[in-house]
């Protein structure tokens, strides 16, 4: 009995963090698209990538990672740096633009977070009203989630283009290489345990922030 319930448990957790995980990820990778093409780069329009279509950009490897395990990805934006006019300043913009969508997501949502908990703890409320909160509630988490996950120095994701953008790492013999081993090397970060290490204690200083 007590594992049928937490099994039902988990299921509804789960349905209840859907929204903001389709939430999450597209918004951040249009944030990268919208940006890029703002700075002239035609690329992403073309493959249809300048919109807020979940379809457009959820990977779905990445998306049962988010859901299952706790962090994940959306289908990474391909752009064409050729077609900036400071190719170190606009590749960065457009690096920093999907973990600051998932922060401006991530303030927004809190605001009705702590309204309904204010409302809920002095009221009560209604299943519906719960469910709305625990939505908006891990949609908060959801987003932080994704933008501490992306901001990990460590290729493919979006910090490592950060780091690499304002410390020039690019023109090192050595950065070409670590790149194309960077899945590998984000695999033993994640086995190890480190990527946790990280996540947990800043996501939870950022939750306290936001919604307590």
């Amino acid at each position: 009995m007590n594992l049928m319930t937490f099994s039902i448990d988990t299921i509804i957790t789960k349905l209840l963090t859907l929204p903001g995980i389709i939430l999450g990820l597209s918004f951040h990778e249009f944030a990268h698209a919208w940006t890029s093409d703002k700075l002239g780069d035609p690329t992403p329009r073309r493959q249809g990538r300048v919109t807020l279509n979940p379809l457009a950009h959820i990977d779905w490897l990445g998306f049962a990672a988010l859901l299952f395990l706790g962090f994940g990805w959306g289908k990474p934006v391909q752009i064409n740096p050729s077609y900036y006019k400071n190719r170190r300043r606009d590749e960065f913009l457009v690096g920093i633009a999907g973990v600051t969508m998932n922060l401006i997501l991530a303030v927004l949502i809190s605001v009705p977070v702590r309204l309904l908990s204010k409302s809920i703890g002095a009221l009560g409320g209604s299943v519906i009203m719960q469910d709305i909160f625990y939505i908006l509630l891990y949609a908060v988490m959801i987003n932080l989630v994704l933008m501490v996950f992306n901001l990990i120095p460590c290729p493919p994701l979006d910090g490592f283009g950060l780091v690499t953008q304002i410390f020039k790492l690019d023109r090192y013999d050595w950065w070409q290489s670590l790149y194309q081993k960077g899945s590998w090397i984000l695999i033993i970060l994640l086995v190890t345990n480190v990527v946790d290490a990280i996540l947990d204690p800043a996501v939870s200083f950022l939750m306290r922030l936001l919604v307590n």
